[in-house]
This record gives C-alpha cells, structure tokens and sequence, in this order.
C-alpha cells in the first residue's frame, strides 16, 4: 500500500509542477507576444541590407521603411503605449506625422545608413534613387538634405516620390502590387560589388484609407481645405487682375470709338 501512495504523491506533485510551468511560461509569453504585436508590424515593412568592401576598409547597412497604412498605425500605438499617452496626445502625434510625410501627394520612405571605415559620399542623393511602381520609374520630389553630405557613421532621413501623376493627376499607386526602391550600387566601394540595392515591398493589402479617420484626419483635411482656399483666391486676384485689363482696354476702344464717329 505504501508504493501505490508514494506513486499517487508523485504524480500529483508532477501535476503540480507541470502546471505552475504552464502558468509561468503564460506569464512570460503572453505579454511578450502582446507586445510584440506592433513590433512585428513596424519590421514586416522594414527592409535591410548588409554590404562589405572586399578587404573589409568599409561596411554598409542600409535600412529602409516604407511608411505604409498598416506600419503608421502600428507606429502611433507603439508610441502611445511607451509614453502612456492620453488619446488627444496620441492623436497630436497621429497628425504631426501624417503631416511630416505628407501622404496626400507623396509617397514616403524611411532611410537609415550605418558605415564604418571609408566615409561614403552619397551627393546628390537624389541622382542616386528611383522607385518602381508597376511600370512606372519615379524620380525623388524631395529627401533629407543630409544626406548630401559626407556619411561616416550612422545617418537617417526621409525621401519622398510622387502620388500623384503631374499630368492626369491620378494615383500612381492605383493597380501597382509591389514597390521597388533602387539605390544605386555606386554609392560605396562596399555596394559597388553587388550592384545596385534593391528593395522590395508587397502593397496588395496596404490601404491608406484607414488613416482618414479620427481627430489627426479631421485636423488635416482642414489644413488641405484652407490650403485649396489660399490657391484659389490666388487665382481669382490673377483673374481680376486679368479681368481690370481687358475692361481698361475695352474702355479706350470705345472711347476712340466714339471720337472717330464725331469726326
């Protein structure tokens, strides 16, 4: 009898352990996984590349982020939730970004570079980018004039392409599945080895629609709408402007008009 009893306590005091086991990896791996939620997000659009010279005088990493729907919203709650932020601040921050990155004509990327050895020098930055939007090649319409300068160490910014066609003025996005960024290899003797950087992102899911919501919208449609304003009553200044000359000139013409009848 005393075997079978001994046997029991065992098992029960497995049992036990096995699950005050389970309760502690809970513990730790629900709130991790939590956590990491929007963690997962922010790298799932991020992309990285590592270069090394041949004889190791220079190495390059090149990250970029393409700031898509989902990453910005990800970002703004990461942000909230590691400044315990109330929701008219995370919402002041919501604007303040998509006011940065000016989404509404732009499309916006992330630029992170990080050398040792050799300094590289990226001047112009500009002549160095092209983004692939389908069969479309875009041009840079702005970066971070930092970049224009020699780099040596760690050095990141912003750069931004065109939405929108100048011509048509329709979405250069509208039907495009993926977004590819070229740097050209030529910028350091560590990428010149294997060509020029490509980066690649799927923006089949991305919908950017989803941001047009909330106080941050709200506060930027304002801005777009006094915006519109200012151009507009620009234009219709010229318009009268315009308008009081061609009314001096058909003055004159009647007056001489009139001058030549009486004759």
């Amino acid at each position: 009898m005393l075997i079978p009893a001994l046997m029991e306590k065992k098992k029960k005091g497995r049992r036990a352990f096995f699950g005050l086991a389970v309760l502690f990896l809970l513990a730790w791996v629900l709130p991790a996984a939590g956590a990491s939620v929007e963690e997962r997000v922010l790298k799932a659009w991020t992309r990285r590349g590592d270069y090394t010279e041949g004889n190791g005088t220079q190495t390059v990493t090149i990250k970029v982020t393409y700031y898509s729907a989902e990453y910005i919203e990800a970002l703004v709650r990461s942000e909230a939730e590691k400044n315990l932020w109330t929701n008219d601040e995370e919402e002041r921050y919501r604007y303040s970004l998509l006011k940065t990155l000016n989404l509404d004509e732009c499309i916006a990327f992330h630029v992170d570079f990080n050398t040792t050895g050799t300094p590289v020098f990226l001047m112009p930055f500009d002549r160095h980018l092209k983004l692939y939007a389908g069969k479309r090649v875009l041009e840079p319409v702005d970066y971070d004039k930092r970049f224009n300068f020699k780099l040596q160490g760690q050095r990141d910014g912003m750069i931004w392409f065109p939405r929108y066609d100048a011509k048509t003025g329709k979405s250069l996005l509208e039907g495009v599945k993926d977004l590819r960024l070229l740097i050209s290899g030529s910028i350091s003797q560590a990428t010149t080895r294997a060509g020029d950087v490509r980066f690649v992102w799927d923006i089949t899911g991305d919908d950017p629609s989803v941001l047009n919501t909330g106080k941050a919208a709200s506060r930027l449609e304002v801005d777009r709408l006094i915006k519109r304003l200012e151009k507009l009553n620009a234009e219709r200044a010229s318009l009268r402007s315009q308008l009081d000359v061609v009314e001096k000139e058909l003055d004159e013409i009647d007056r001489r008009v009139d001058e030549l009848q009486r004759q």
